[in-house]
C-alpha cells in the first residue's frame, strides 16, 4: 500500500529536456503514414504464411522494408544479424548523421510477431510509429544535440533476443555513450489505455525506478499527453520488452504502452473510454491481430507522443552539474544544525545500511549507488524497531552550496520512506532548501499502513533560489509515539 506525496514544489521541466534555440518544433506525425507502413507489413505477413515471427522468410521482408525506407531518406543503416534456435534473426540498426557521438538517444521497437499471427498491434503498431518518426527526423533535416540511432529488433517474442544481443555485444565504450533508450511496444491497442513507464517508482509497486535519467524520460512523455489533455497510469519495468537488457547495464529508459492480455478496469474505462472487463488487446498473440486490430485515436496519439519525445530530448541543452553529492566520503552534512532535534534514536548518517525487515523491507541495505547514503541509523540490530527512528524529529544539512544566478536550476534525489502499520500521516521524510527563505520542496507522509522501503527519485526546482548560498535540509520524523519508521537518501544532485 502507497501513501501520496503531500506537498512538493512543481518540478522543473530537468535540463534534459530543455530545447535548443535552434530545435524545430516536433512535428505531428501523420497517421496515414503510419497505417501505410501497417498495410506494408500486413501485406508481407500475407504473403508469407500469415506470420512475421523469427526465423520466418516474412521476418526478413519486414526488416528489409524498413531498412529500405531509412536508407533511402538518409540514415546509415546495418542489418545485424544474430542466431537463435537454429535460425538467423535481424536486427535494424538505423543512424541519423550527426549530433554527439558520446551522448546517444536510442528508440527502439521489437519488428517480429509470434508465430500465430502478423503481428501488427504487436509490434507492428511500435514499429511503424518510430519507422514514420525516423522518416520525420529526415524530412524536417533534424540537427540534434544527441546522436539519435533508431533499432528495429528481431526475436523479441523469444525473450528479447535481439536487444539482448545488440547489449550484449556492444563494447563498453559504446554502451557508456548510450544515455537513453525509448521503448514502444504496442501502441495502437483496440481497448487501449495510456501507460508510461514510471521511471522514479512514484508508484511504488512492482519493481524499483530506472536507472537514473529514466525519470527525465517519463516526465517527458507525460508532458505530451498533458498537454493533449489525455491521462497516463504508470506502468513498471517487469522486463517484458526490449528495454529490459538496457536498463540491466544502468541506461536510463521509458517508453509508452497500451496494453496487453491484461483486463481493463471500470476504473481505467471511466478514465480512458473502451469497455471494461476486456483485454486491452483481445487480439494479443492471435492471428486477428491484423490491421483490422488497431485504435487510430491511440496510435495518432503515441505517435505524435514519440516524435515529441525524440524532439525534446535529442535536441536537449545538457545538463550542467553545479553540485553533487553520492555520499561516498564525507562533505560535510551536519547532523541537527539548529539543535532542535527530538528523536532519541535512528538519527540522521552517512554510512553503509545494514537491511532490516519487518512484513517486508524497511531499511534498505543497498544504496541508489557506490556503498554509503544517509539513512537514519544505518544498523539493524537485534530486530528492525532496534535503530528505526524513536522520539520525534531527525535532521541533517548539507554544507553550504552556491548557486549560479540567472540560471535554471534543478534538484534532484533519491529517496525512501518505510513504516509500519503502526504509523501515522504524522511521521513523514522532508527535503527543504534554506536559502534567503526556506521553501519545502518535497513531502512524503506516513500512513497508517505497512510501507516497505523502495528506492524513488524525485526533483524540484531551485531557480528561485539563483545566486544564493544555500543548505540543503533533510528531516524525519516518528511523530505518532513508538511507530516503526526509516528513511533513506542518496545521490543528491543540482544541475543548470
Amino acid at each position: 500500500m502507497r501513501t501520496a506525496i503531500v506537498a512538493t514544489i512543481v518540478a522543473l521541466t530537468p535540463a534534459l529536456t530543455a530545447p535548443a534555440a535552434q530545435a524545430a518544433a516536433p512535428p505531428d506525425i501523420p497517421l496515414a503514414n503510419v497505417k501505410a507502413h501497417l498495410s506494408q507489413l500486413q501485406s508481407i505477413a500475407n504473403a508469407n504464411g500469415g506470420t512475421r515471427a523469427h526465423g520466418r522468410p516474412g521476418y526478413l521482408a519486414s526488416a528489409n522494408y524498413v531498412r529500405s525506407q531509412l536508407d533511402a531518406a538518409g540514415y546509415t543503416t546495418t542489418l545485424q544479424s544474430f542466431t537463435y534456435n537454429g535460425a538467423t534473426g535481424y536486427n535494424v540498426i538505423a543512424d541519423w548523421p550527426g549530433g554527439d557521438p558520446d551522448d546517444v538517444l536510442m528508440v527502439g521497437a521489437h519488428l517480429d510477431s509470434v508465430t500465430a499471427g502478423p503481428g501488427i498491434n504487436d509490434n507492428g503498431s511500435g514499429s511503424a510509429a518510430i519507422l514514420e518518426t525516423a522518416l520525420a527526423v529526415s524530412r524536417q533535416a533534424l540537427q540534434p544535440a544527441k546522436h539519435l540511432r533508431f533499432a528495429w529488433w528481431g526475436a523479441e517474442e523469444l525473450g528479447l533476443r535481439g536487444s539482448q544481443f545488440y547489449v550484449n555485444n556492444l563494447p563498453s565504450a559504446e554502451r557508456a555513450r548510450i544515455k537513453g533508450y525509448l521503448n514502444f511496444d504496442m501502441v495502437g491497442s483496440p481497448n487501449a489505455g495510456y501507460f508510461v513507464y514510471d521511471g522514479d517508482n512514484s508508484d511504488g509497486t512492482g519493481s524499483g525506478p530506472g536507472p537514473a535519467g529514466s525519470a527525465q524520460i517519463e516526465r517527458t512523455i507525460q508532458d505530451y499527453f498533458t498537454s493533449i489533455g489525455v491521462p497516463t497510469r504508470g506502468t513498471d519495468f517487469d522486463g517484458r520488452s526490449d528495454y529490459g537488457p538496457f536498463i540491466a547495464v544502468g541506461i536510463p529508459a521509458g517508453g509508452t504502452f497500451t496494453g496487453a492480455e491484461g483486463i481493463k478496469t471500470a476504473a481505467q474505462a471511466t478514465l480512458w473510454g473502451g469497455t471494461s472487463g476486456q483485454a486491452f488487446d483481445p487480439c494479443y498473440h492471435r492471428s486477428c491481430d491484423t490491421t483490422a486490430n488497431i485504435n487510430d485515436t491511440a496510435l495518432d496519439r503515441n505517435a505524435d507522443a514519440i516524435a515529441y519525445a525524440v524532439w525534446t530530448l535529442a535536441t536537449a541543452v545538457p545538463p550542467v552539474t553545479v553540485y553533487a553529492d553520492t555520499f561516498e566520503t564525507a562533505t560535510g552534512w551536519t547532523v541537527n544544525p539548529a539543535g532542535t532535534d527530538t528523536a532519541t534514536l535512528g538519527q540522521w548518517e552517512r554510512g553503509d545500511p545494514e537491511a532490516t525487515t519487518s512484513s517486508g523491507a524497511k531499511q534498505l541495505g543497498t544504496t541508489v549507488s557506490g556503498t554509503n547514503d544517509l539513512v537514519t541509523g544505518r544498523l539493524a540490530g537485534s530486530s528492525a524497531g532496534a535503530y528505526d527512528i524513536d522520539g520525534g524529529v531527525t535532521s541533517i544539512q548539507s554544507p553550504p552550496i552556491t548557486l549560479p544566478s540567472a540560471s535554471t536550476l534543478s534538484l534532484s534525489f533519491s529517496w525512501y520512506l518505510a513504516h509500519g502499520s503502526n504509523a501515522s500521516s504524522a511521521d513523514y521524510l522532508r527535503v527543504r532548501v534554506v536559502g534567503s527563505t526556506t521553501a519545502t520542496v518535497f513531502t512524503q507522509a506516513g500512513a497508517a499502513a505497512n510501507r516497505n522501503g523502495a528506492w524513488a527519485t524525485a526533483s524540484a526546482s531551485l531557480s528561485a533560489f539563483a545566486g544564493q548560498t544555500v543548505h540543503i535540509l533533510v528531516d524525519a520524523a516518528d511523530a505518532s509515539g513508538a511507530s516503526l519508521v526509516e528513511a533513506g537518501i542518496d545521490n543528491v544532485t543540482i544541475t543548470r
